[in-house]
């Protein structure tokens, strides 16, 4: 095999959680530190994403999981969960992209995924459905959803 190859970094496709543009990040660098190439603005910042319809497919067919609540303002297991939620997203960042859709404000992207409560988290890995749970969660429950079905 050729040396050249044989010598190039693996890399890792992150989507900015504020413009969108995908960026590569090398898999022996710290993820957290990255910046985007385009907007320079941090990669991850221990906070979920608000995602709409138009900006979810790039998150969710990137190389990186990404954890989505489907949640609702008038919900109130759904407040409940917001903090959880948060704390999650700075303990698993950058091993996964935490997000939140509105199911009244993304409607048609809550029916593709066939949201039928509220709260509802959805795992996914480049683009596929890896697990789903419904209903809020205190934070041990949360973190050993995640370990249990986080990919390697």
């Amino acid at each position: 095999m050729d040396d050249h190859f044989q010598s190039m970094p693996e890399t890792r496709i992150i989507p900015c959680p504020h413009c969108d543009t995908l960026n590569r990040v090398p898999a022996e660098r710290d993820a957290d530190q990255g910046v985007c190439e385009r907007c320079h603005q941090p990669l991850f910042e221990g906070h979920p994403v608000a995602l709409t319809a138009a900006r979810f497919d790039r998150h969710a067919s990137a190389q990186l999981p990404l954890i989505v609540d489907f949640w609702a303002e008038w919900c109130g297991p759904c407040k409940t969960m917001a903090p959880v939620f948060e704390k999650a997203a700075k303990e698993f960042e950058p091993r996964a992209r935490f997000a939140k859709v509105d199911s009244d404000a993304e409607g048609p992207l809550a029916a593709r995924f066939s949201i039928r409560s509220i709260p509802t988290l959805v795992m996914l890995h480049r683009g596929r459905e890896v697990a789903r749970l419904s209903g809020a969660l205190p934070p041990a429950e949360l973190h050993r959803w995640i370990e249990t079905h986080l990919p390697a």
